[in-house]
């Protein structure tokens, strides 16, 4: 861990990280492409110091509220967010300039902002986004290493749930010849059947690789499933968009789940209510599901 000053913290589209690089130890990870330029090692967080002040700033510089979001590029939180608390600090921030947020994460340790970001949810709008990959805890341990297993996630899902606060789960990505299974797919959106999310991102069934992350993810296929590097690189070559081989049918089963338990399925549709702040919150969620 280190700690850098930041020159501004809002991206214009209202995202901000609060840190950077991870520890999670995803063997999939986009984020440590090389295309990001991140000029430290991936798991030497950059922390940065005068987010707070910069954030401060910048929301009473905006004449009409809006979304404020944050986890795009690096989960908030992290083990290190227990001591700083630089996350909880940005919320408390939100909340007192009257702003919504939306927060994505990996992490079960989001609930223990659970009471401020509830305080937020009935003033403005707070919408909690999980990352659910893999329905077994077991496969999760391995593709996910120091994580919150699936079935945290999904506890803390309902917590949300139950409070009101809804909820967006990203289904992604889905490892060619790992989890791109219909009884994975179908235990994933069970599981957000039972913790009635508001909506699911899935834009297909598969992963994406550039230079940098198609390194170490190849370097953890060799260590925890001997062979299938090679049956990656046989059947892909050096594609950045790697679909499963049964991409079509397992999209065709998403949409279908989604439609007959009103879950919003659109991309689209999902992203316009994520960045939506002219909608209260919802807090009748329950109701999608009479």
């Amino acid at each position: 861990m280190h700690f850098v000053k930041a020159k501004s913290i809002l991206s214009a589209g209202n995202g901000m990280n609060l840190y950077r690089g991870c520890l999670h130890g995803c063997i999939y990870c986009d984020a440590r492409s090389l295309c990001y330029q991140m000029n430290h090692v991936f798991e030497d967080i950059a922390v940065k110091e005068n987010a707070l002040e910069l954030l401060e700033q910048a929301l009473k510089r905006k004449r009409k509220r809006c979304m404020i979001g944050t986890g795009a590029m690096t989960d908030p939180y992290l083990p290190i967010e227990e001591k700083l608390c630089l996350t909880r600090g940005a919320l408390e921030l939100i909340d007192q300039y009257g702003f919504g947020v939306t927060v994505q994460t990996k992490s079960a340790k989001i609930l223990r902002d659970l009471e401020l970001l509830d305080r937020i949810n009935r003033r403005s709008k707070a919408v909690v986004q999980m990352t659910l990959t893999t329905h077994d805890d077991s496969l999760c341990r391995l593709i996910e290493p120091n994580v919150s297993v699936t079935s945290e996630r999904v506890a803390a899902l309902k917590v949300f749930r139950d409070a009101g606060i809804p909820t967006v789960v990203w289904l992604s990505p889905i490892l060619p010849f790992l989890n791109d299974t219909r009884e994975n797919i179908e235990g994933i959106l069970q599981s957000c059947i039972d913790a009635k999310v508001k909506g699911i991102l899935c834009f297909n069934m598969g992963v994406t690789l550039r230079d940098g992350n198609r390194e170490y993810f190849y370097a953890q296929l060799d260590r925890h499933f001997p062979g299938l590097k090679e049956r990656y690189i046989h059947t892909y070559g050096n594609r950045y968009e790697l679909l499963s081989p049964r991409n079509e049918e397992l999209m065709e089963l998403f949409h279908g789940i989604c439609e007959e338990n009103g879950i919003l399925h659109d991309g689209n549709a999902v992203f316009a209510y994520l960045h939506d702040f002219t909608e209260q919150a919802d807090n009748s969620q329950i109701s999608l599901f009479d």
